[in-house]
């Protein structure tokens, strides 16, 4: 090779072999150094550790799916070790390349390998599935029809997939066939899927499952974020898990610092509750107003929206409805009334109260978004629609606090006796759930509605498995006396869990983890409830008897900082209600 850029130097009439033959800085042709010379001299090293042998089996597999196929043989060839069986490495063959007649050979010399009895038959069924759907494609028909009755039916293996099978010979295109089959054709993609089924009924020894190096790696980085004490990452957002390194996710990724303070409100705040939707906030307090504020969808910052007015003893429990266009606002123990407010139109839908004896405290609504269940200390227990007909009755419960699960029948109702209870009004059933020493003050369950979070009078924070009756964790931190506080399960997939405590803090917790991860220091007085916005993981919210409602989120450095709020109140003037930190 010429220095000065000429056509490459030519060695017997042939051309270099860059592989072989480098080109050296000052133009002349260098050559292998000695290490390179004396490694392709000594023998390949053989893996011995079964251990060993399994990893380069996994790397192995791994650069084949990137088709990096001759560094898979020269790695096999150096290492000793083998990727797959050789009868299942020709398997594997003969299905890619369409050759059924071959791949059932090759099925029947690895018979004796599959492990479980109905392995060997569903295998055989999967090549002649594809072999019949390809001779559709191609339209074979008799060769297909003899395929179904002379090779699948007398199987007699999976029945009802042939009759399915059979309905395909209408097909009157290979795009109707594929559409009806659900199945992508004749060729490479269709094959693969077709492999990776076969795979996973061959033992581990014989031939990996698919995938499977990815699949480790992907659990290893599942424990990790299970490990990590602050991940409240969604799955498509930017924060990204490196394999090169352990992942752990910074305390400024969470939601430690007060965002913004809203303090409209001019006594007690007792409650706060995102809608299902995240888009708005709900606030309720002892001046009597219920506040409803609008989370912007950008800046999530919170401005005013809505103030109803007139809760004579103040609003201290509310409940959106699922499709959150309305909420109930209930009082203390001492009112008889509920009110149904329209969330998008501002108006009352209407104003429940049987009794001026009745004690209507707590609500929540059933999912079809027309009935709502309602109760009280006093003993009221009632199903009603959503205009505040009663519909049904339960005497003599005491209800503290109640949910409805899903199904639309199942009640949860915590009541005197420490306990929560199941009520069907419908089959007029109940049953017990939940047996605390103390008084149960408040209760939520997570999305699953397996898991029940619980504020125990003296007490604190105990979340419960109630599918299986077991208590699971004791909270440590919070302080709770005889004080109705509200906790709640908030972040991604509801890993963590927020409450409110009577020495001014906000506690937050890993739900696998007793100690706190997080104690939120700002109000000056009890913190009565909590609220984690379910469509926005860091953000959260809490309402105070000093009159506030703080909004909690990552640090500024890790979020766009917020501009300063003006909220508009009841008659349409503006003010400084609303503070950006």
């Amino acid at each position: 090779m010429h220095a000065n850029g000429s056509p490459s130097a030519q060695h017997n009439g042939d051309t270099n072999d860059f592989a072989n033959v480098a080109t050296a800085s000052n133009g002349e042709i260098a050559t292998p150094d000695v290490a390179d010379r004396d490694s392709t001299k000594s023998p390949p090293a053989k893996i011995t550790s079964q251990n060993d042998k399994e990893i380069v089996r996994l790397i192995g597999q791994h650069l084949r799916t990137l088709g990096l196929n001759r560094t898979v043989d020269q790695l096999m060839a150096e290492s000793g070790c083998r990727l797959e069986h050789p009868s299942a490495a020709r398997f594997r063959s003969h299905v890619m390349d369409g050759e059924w007649q071959k791949a059932e050979e090759d099925l029947n010399e690895l018979k004796h390998l599959i492990e479980t009895p109905e392995g060997s038959p569903k295998m055989k069924f999967l090549l002649l599935e594809q072999k019949y759907l390809e001779y559709l494609e191609d339209g074979h028909v008799l060769e297909a029809l003899q395929c179904l009755r002379q090779e699948l039916t007398p199987l007699k293996y999976n029945t009802e997939r042939v009759h399915v099978l059979s309905g395909f010979l209408m097909c009157t295109s290979p795009e109707e066939l594929h559409r009806q089959a659900d199945w992508a054709g004749k060729g490479a993609a269709s094959r693969a899927k077709l492999m990776e089924q076969l795979q996973t009924l061959l033992p581990p020894s014989i031939m990996l499952p698919p995938r499977r190096l990815q699949t480790l790696l992907n659990q290893a980085i599942e424990l990790q974020k299970d490990r990590c004490p602050y991940h409240n990452t969604k799955h498509d957002e930017a924060i990204s898990v490196s394999l090169l390194v352990d992942h752990s996710c910074t305390r400024e990724h969470f939601p430690c610092e007060t965002r913004q303070i809203l303090n409209e409100h001019c006594d007690e705040v007792w409650f706060c509750k995102f809608s299902p939707d995240g888009s708005k906030l709900a606030t309720g307090s002892k001046d009597t107003t219920l506040i409803i504020w609008e989370v912007h969808q950008e800046t999530k910052e919170l401005r005013h929206l809505h103030t109803f007015e007139g809760h004579a003893f103040g609003v201290a429990y509310l409940a959106w409805s699922p499709d959150s266009k309305f909420i109930i606002a209930c009082g203390p123990e001492e009112s008889s009334e509920l009110w149904i407010w329209n969330v998008e139109t501002g108006d009352l839908r209407c104003k429940m109260s049987q009794s001026p004896d009745d004690s209507l405290t707590c609500a929540a609504w059933n999912s079809d978004c027309k009935r709502f269940v309602a109760g009280g200390m006093k003993g009221q227990f009632y199903q009603c629609d959503i205009d505040g007909n009663v519909l049904d009755s339960w005497e003599g419960v005491r209800v503290q606090c109640v949910a409805v699960k899903s199904d639309g029948k199942t009640i949860l109702a915590s009541d005197t006796h420490h306990r929560i209870r199941a009520y069907n009004f419908e089959e007029s059933s109940d049953h017990n759930i939940v047996q605390e020493d103390h008084s149960i003050m408040s209760f939520t369950l997570n999305d699953k509605e397996n898991l029940a979070l619980l504020n125990v009078a003296t007490q604190g924070v105990h979340l419960w498995d109630i599918q299986d009756k077991i208590l699971l964790r004791k909270f440590q931190g919070v302080t709770q006396s005889f004080y109705t506080i509200y906790s709640c399960f908030g972040g991604v997939n509801q890993d963590f869990i927020a409450s409110g405590s009577e020495d001014n803090q906000v506690y937050v917790w890993h739900h696998k983890r007793e100690l706190p991860i997080a104690v939120l220091h700002g109000h000056t007085r009890t913190v009565n409830c909590v609220t984690w916005n379910p469509h926005v993981p860091s953000m959260l919210a809490s309402a105070s008897d000093d009159g506030t409602i703080r909004i909690w989120g990552p640090s500024a450095e890790h979020e766009p900082p917020t501009t300063e709020a003006s909220c508009s109140n009841s008659n349409g003037t503006t003010n400084g209600s609303s503070t950006s930190v």
